[in-house]
């Protein structure tokens, strides 16, 4: 049988139908451009973060026909590097009180000048309600010598020498906003000779010399 003109026509506009995924024009089993992308994207920003669980804290409701359980999570995120934020996340259940708490943190997040990438450039004290705490910088080797909640913000902010002391309350919620409050308040020799128009190494300098005279004088 002889193929006619409006045969072949319908054929290659079938061939044609099927191979563009038909009527609608998008590709079978594949994801519309660009989202893949986006997917690797945010992928990379959650393995750059380091997160840490430091409370969880369990509420019960009483109600007519029984009780009704609540969770609240603290939960501490950086990037190793300097930079950390904690927030806290309420729920019916617990995984979703975490994920609640590490998006607040990752939006509340805070840049800390570090010293050498390892330590404080100089001690710090921070206080919040009744909890307050000391935080001395390390030579190298020494280690996060604290406790609880306050090793936590160290180890995600990547400080790897640090003395650090909690007086008062024992609150976790305290604890940790008294260390950020000390962390905030906390500057670099960049800033301080930015500020007074003069040079690092000034700063650096006299930093040093008044170091050696109280080694000396001790």
């Amino acid at each position: 049988m002889a193929r006619t003109p409006n045969s072949d026509r319908d054929g290659g506009d079938q061939r044609r139908g099927r191979g563009r995924g038909g009527e609608g024009g998008e590709r079978d089993g594949r994801a519309p451009r660009g989202r893949g992308q986006q997917d690797n994207r945010a992928e990379r920003e959650e393995s750059e973060f380091i997160d840490k669980l430091v409370h969880i804290n369990r509420v019960a409701k009483v109600v007519k026909g029984g009780r009704r359980f609540a969770f609240a999570a603290l939960v501490v995120v950086g990037d190793g590097k300097g930079r950390v934020g904690f927030g806290s996340g309420k729920a019916r259940e617990v995984p979703e009180a975490i994920r609640k708490a590490t998006e607040q943190a990752k939006r509340n997040m805070i840049k800390v000048a570090l010293r050498e990438g390892r330590t404080l450039h100089h001690d710090v004290t921070g206080h919040f309600g009744a909890g307050r705490v000391v935080l001395r910088a390390a030579p190298p080797g020494t280690g996060i010598i604290a406790g609880g909640p306050m090793r936590a913000v160290f180890e995600t902010v990547g400080v790897a020498d640090v003395v650090a002391k909690c007086l008062g309350t024992s609150n976790p919620h305290n604890m940790i906003k008294a260390t950020f409050d000390a962390l905030e308040s906390l500057t670099s020799p960049r800033s301080v000779a930015a500020k007074r128009g003069k040079k690092v190494g000034d700063i650096i300098g006299r930093r040093d010399g008044a170091a050696a005279a109280a080694t000396a004088t001790a």
